[in-house]
């Protein structure tokens, strides 16, 4: 057997026997691109304090990561088909370590914010490749198990970022948490090069750049609206992406039905397991990433834990992935994808209703039961969702397929972050000025209400003040705990509500039976023929 996977998978006569190693490489450049995110939350204080974020500052260095992520996978992964699935995963592990690197080493918020972008287009390019590869090197017969693997390093990724995060924090500057990404992406980019073969898709026509073009100005906007305009007010900027997307969408969708080789074929829209499973994936993510956001936050700023001791807490939600992982490969098959999928959708809403309780005496066990059942709702779920999503496709949109699967989990989790973390904003400041308008200056006032770091800082400052500080600034101290449990409380509701209207959708949506979504279609039916000789010809 050769050292580097030269042979293209698509002239390979047999099962691809380093399949499983290869998957590997495929979850590592996942759990890279995920942890991006989620260890940022807990580095997220240290940020706020050494450049002087608001805000609105923190929501674009979350974010700036999130709208080219968004925006540009799907032209991306029909790129990959194209030309080359391996050409375009190492591509983009070295395109992210590099925003990682520049990351890591600026110290002025709009340089963090273009470090992140650049990080985000590297994941663009990744997310879609890792999908497509996996479905290319593994027999039909294997590749449930596989994406349930896949999926399951999701949610790892969504514990493992904010401790490995932690224990850089403990004993580096923030900028550790970029950095720690470069070794890891050097890693998959060498293990791509031994491990996994080159794929791409035969006999595909022409890339519909204008389709492209329109799905990233429609998404792109659509992300950006939703970020900007909460925090900023809804102004020029904002109005106008609302109005690009509104015109972006309908565009695409003419454009797409009429073009002889789409960018994506819209038509499977009207395909049920397809259509139930991408607002699945959507609904998904909106709740837990924007749920993970908050909760981390008042670990932090209200109990009081350091970044490592915040990510040790989110331990159980990765246990949990696992645990709702297994479940879903035992019953998945047997039950259906609606049932499956229906169930953990229930879970994950109630799990997002339960953070209602949250007061400001609260302490890291009212969390528990929210994380454990969010993380068991994902590990039941995505994985069956995913799967339908990928088996819409034909080999030569493998790429696509995987673009519109991580399109509706980004543009979920960037909407359930910006959305949510809006909600929680408002409902902060309106509680924090209810309790202390008045009492201090306006500038101190103005901060205090900006976010419960801010408030906390103020404190700080007032703490100083000999005559009386010490207690005036408890006072404050507790009315922003107080502030912040209200605006977890208030905003969970919402969400939660909105969940709950998602996940009555999704199970209108899906057909019920065992066979739903397994090729794309409702009903049992013979594969196409040569489809199976066909996955077993793409891989070794």
């Amino acid at each position: 057997m050769p050292l580097f996977a030269n042979t293209p998978a698509e002239k390979m006569t047999g099962p691809y026997p380093r399949r499983w190693w290869a998957l590997l490489v495929l979850c590592l450049s996942l759990l890279i691109v995920v942890m991006a995110n989620t260890s940022l939350i807990v580095a997220a204080p240290d940020m706020t304090r050494d450049l002087g974020l608001s805000s609105s500052d923190l929501q674009w260095v979350v974010d700036g990561y999130t709208v080219p992520y968004a925006a540009l996978m799907l032209v991306l992964g029909s790129i990959g088909d194209k030309y080359s699935r391996r050409g375009a995963l190492i591509l983009g592990l070295l395109i992210f370590a590099g925003g990682a690197v520049m990351g890591g080493l600026v110290d002025e918020t709009i340089l963090v914010i273009t470090a992140r972008a650049i990080m985000g287009v590297g994941a663009a390019v990744v997310m879609p490749a890792t999908l497509s590869l996996l479905v290319a090197m593994f027999p039909r017969g294997e590749r449930a198990k596989a994406i349930t693997a896949w999926s399951a390093t999701s949610g790892l990724a969504i514990a493992v970022g904010p401790l490995a995060a932690g224990w850089l924090l403990e004993d580096h500057a923030w900028g550790s948490t970029f950095l720690m990404n470069v070794p890891l992406a050097l890693v998959g980019v060498v293990g791509a090069l031994l491990l996994v073969p080159p794929s791409k898709a035969e006999k595909m026509g022409r890339i519909d750049y204008v389709g492209g073009l329109l799905s990233i100005v429609t998404v792109g906007s659509l992300v950006y609206a939703t970020i900007e305009g909460p925090h900023f007010g809804w102004g020029v900027g904002p109005i106008t992406a609302v109005v690009v997307a509104a015109v972006g969408l309908p565009a695409f969708v003419a454009w797409e039905l009429r073009h002889p080789h789409p960018m994506l074929n819209v038509r499977k829209f009207k395909e049920r397991p397809f259509s139930g499973s991408m607002l699945a994936v959507l609904f998904f993510f909106f709740g837990t990433f924007g749920s993970i956001y908050y909760s981390t936050q008042f670990l932090q700023f209200v109990l009081g834990y350091n970044a490592l001791e915040t990510g040790v807490r989110l331990l159980p939600l990765a246990g949990a992935v696992f645990v709702g992982a297994a479940v879903t490969g035992r019953l998945g098959p047997k039950l259906g994808v609606k049932l499956v999928v229906g169930t953990g959708m229930v879970i994950g809403t109630a799990g997002v209703f339960l953070l209602t309780q949250i007061e400001s005496g609260s302490t890291y066990t009212d969390f528990l039961a929210p994380l454990l059942m969010l993380g068991f709702a994902i590990g039941l779920s995505l994985s069956p969702a995913t799967d339908t999503i990928m088996g819409s496709f034909p080999e030569s949109e493998l790429g696509v397929g995987g673009g519109a699967n991580d399109t509706a989990l980004e543009l979920g989790g960037s909407l359930g972050i910006a959305i949510l973390g809006s909600l929680l904003a408002t409902s902060y400041k309106d509680k924090l000025t209810g309790l202390v308008g008045g009492h201090l200056p306006g500038a101190a006032t103005d901060a205090a209400t900006d976010s419960v770091g801010g408030g906390l800082a103020v404190a700080q400052q007032v703490a100083k003040n000999p005559d009386g500080g010490p207690q005036q600034a408890q006072i404050l101290v507790d009315a922003v705990h107080e502030s912040f449990a209200h605006a977890i409380a208030h905003t969970s509701l919402i969400g939660g509500i909105i969940m709950a209207a998602g996940t009555v959708v999704v199970l209108l949506v899906l057909p019920g039976g065992r066979t739903a979504g397994k090729h794309g279609q409702e009903e049992p039916v013979e594969p196409e023929a040569g489809r199976d000789e066909e996955y077993v010809d793409s891989v070794q």
